[in-house]
């Protein structure tokens, strides 16, 4: 289904179709989050300002790769499971319940990793600000939203 068609009525959002893309990281970063199933709500009710995700992380499995956005506000909300929040602040285990939010510009880089023995089911919110760039303080990777999609290069400028 897409925003031409949106949905008009409510669903299970863990029963939502998943990403038809697991990833949309150069081959080499994708691995990194290999496990982790992303069910985009908001294209399924026609929703072009923000995004919502529910996304699973099986055990071993992360959000993202360490990131922060130039232009995009993030927003977090832990549905189960017990993540690891990892920040430029520290690492903070998270439980049901709990959230966190990432101002667009802030330069806080951060990620959610799946230490345990169990799956971990968030809800993700963030905007589509066009122009957005993010940066990957661990990982030779820029990332750059344009045109409706990312665009990945190495923080040289060149590509993968």
């Amino acid at each position: 289904m897409s925003t031409d068609d949106p949905r008009k009525t409510p669903i299970a959002a863990a029963e939502a179709p998943p990403r038809v893309r697991p990833s949309v990281y150069p081959p080499e970063f994708a691995r990194r989050v290999e496990g982790r199933l992303k069910r985009p709500l908001g294209d399924l009710f026609g929703l072009v300002n923000f995004g919502v995700n529910h996304t699973r992380l099986a055990p071993g499995s992360c959000s993202a790769l360490r990131h922060a956005h130039t232009r995009q506000d993030e927003f977090v909300y832990v549905l189960e499971g017990r993540p690891t929040l990892v920040t430029d602040a520290g690492e903070f285990e998270l439980e049901p319940g709990m959230c966190i939010g990432f101002p667009a510009g802030s330069g806080e880089a951060h990620h959610i990793l799946n230490l345990t023995d169990s799956d971990v089911a968030l809800l993700e919110v963030g905007d589509r600000t066009p122009g957005d760039a993010v940066s990957y303080p661990t990982d030779d990777l820029v990332g750059i939203f344009e045109d409706g999609r990312w665009h990945f290069t190495r923080k040289d400028g060149s590509a993968y």
